[in-house]
């Protein structure tokens, strides 16, 4: 599958997690998390200490998400993502977009030899959906 047809089959259904969000509205996982808002999306935040993040309720790590999430976003560093696949394999999350600058061969490697479908090295989710700055 060519990364347009990852990119579809990513959106075409949720609900959605983001892994590396922040409070802070400057930060690539704020504003990732604000255009899954931004398109009335299910979405849910992950974060190992805040309550809440714009509003929507936060976990500490994968494995306390609801059953059911199907696209995980990912903006952490490099060394956290190869963490975050096995994570995300266990919980039986299967469609993975590592944000640019998350990614790293290992962790690519890793996801599609657990079969998982990996959007890294090209767009940014805030490109393909179409993030308003401010909302």
């Amino acid at each position: 599958m060519d990364a347009a047809a990852k990119i579809v089959d990513f959106l075409a259904a949720g609900p959605y997690a983001v892994v590396g969000t922040s409070n802070r509205r400057e930060k690539f996982g704020n504003k990732v998390l604000r255009t899954y808002l931004q398109r009335g999306l299910e979405v849910f935040a992950v974060h190992p200490s805040e309550k809440s993040i714009e509003g929507v309720p936060t976990v500490p790590d994968i494995a306390s998400l609801p059953d059911g999430v199907r696209g995980l976003s990912i903006i952490t560093p490099p060394a956290v993502t190869e963490k975050l696949v096995g994570e995300a394999a266990a919980k039986g999350i299967r469609r993975l977009w590592m944000q640019p600058g998350a990614e790293s061969r290992s962790a690519i490697q890793q996801a599609e030899s657990l079969g998982m479908s990996v959007i890294a090295g090209g767009p940014c989710l805030l490109v393909a959906l179409g993030f308003r700055e401010g909302a």
